[in-house]
């Protein structure tokens, strides 16, 4: 369970990088509003993965005290 929240956090946050290159590259091609919609779209995914990493986390810590009881 955790090992999976944790894989899932890592996915997300790959997805969101993803959509920040694409951003960098409509940047460089000079396409500034597809850019912009491509950084709106990064930025939440980032949110996403951020909020992911936080719960697997959260989970891990949950595992490691339920095994010290």
């Amino acid at each position: 369970m955790v090992r999976q929240a944790h894989l899932e956090a890592a996915k997300h946050h790959l997805e969101a990088a993803s959509k920040h290159l694409d951003a960098a590259g409509k940047y460089k091609d000079g396409e500034d509003d597809e850019a912009e919609k491509f950084s709106d779209e990064a930025q939440t995914a980032s949110r996403l993965a951020d909020g992911k990493s936080t719960e697997a986390h959260w989970k891990s810590r949950k595992a490691a005290k339920e095994k010290a009881v």
